[in-house]
This record gives structure tokens, sequence and C-alpha cells, in this order.
């Protein structure tokens, strides 16, 4: 199996930054998605930002520009780095990694898993 565990949240001012982590843990074989994504309250889930294997990111447009997807493929670890923080960005945080894991002598099952949430804030 895998695991996610995230860290970094907190409380912010407006115009703060935070930068947020997820280490994946297990028999990891293969990773084939890395996402971030965010729940406001009263809201749904928002996908935000994705980090391609290639290096190529995609960001939704609200943190276009002032959040960074960024991801250490030998520590299994994704990171969040947001500046120019705002009341709007206020949330639950996940991390989302997709891939497969090693269950045996070559065999293998793909997994899809999210982080705990953590938790930003940032006052208005």
């Amino acid at each position: 199996q895998v695991q996610l565990v995230e860290s970094g949240g907190g409380l912010v001012q407006a115009g703060g930054s935070l930068t947020l982590s997820c280490v994946a843990t297990g028999s990891i074989r293969s990773i084939t998605a890395r996402n971030w994504y965010r729940q406001a309250p009263g809201k749904q889930l928002q996908l935000i930002a994705a980090l391609a294997n290639g290096g190529n990111t995609m960001y939704d447009d609200s943190v276009k520009g002032r959040f960074t997807i960024s991801g250490d493929n030998a520590k299994n670890t994704l990171y969040l780095q947001m500046t120019s923080l705002k009341p709007e960005d206020t949330a639950v945080y996940y991390c989302n990694f997709g891939g497969t894991y090693s269950i045996g002598r070559n065999d293998w099952l793909s997994f899809d898993e999210r982080g705990q949430g953590t938790q930003v804030t940032v006052p208005s």
C-alpha cells in the first residue's frame, strides 16, 4: 500500500507565503500523477496544480503566477510553494499521487491516493 503524509499548513497573513510538502511511502514502483487539490468551506474539491513526469506543470487560473508545484522524484515528495496568499486561498489542501506499487515478485497494483489534508488559513 501507499500512504501520503502532508505538512506545512498553517495561518498566514495576506500577502505571506507557505510551502506545503507531501511524502509518499510504500513499495512504489512508478508514479504517473502528482497533483495538489484544495477544498474551501462550502465548495467542491478543486484541482489547482499538476506536475507531469516530464516536468511540465498546470495551474488553475486562481493560483497561476503565485503558486509553484515541484517534486523530488528520489524522495517521492511533492511540494507546493504558495506566495502572495489571499483570504480566498483559505482551504484544506490535499496532495494526490497516482501510480503503481509492488505486491510481490513481478506483480504490481495501481494506486491513486490522497493525503490527509492540511489547513491553510489566510485571514481577511
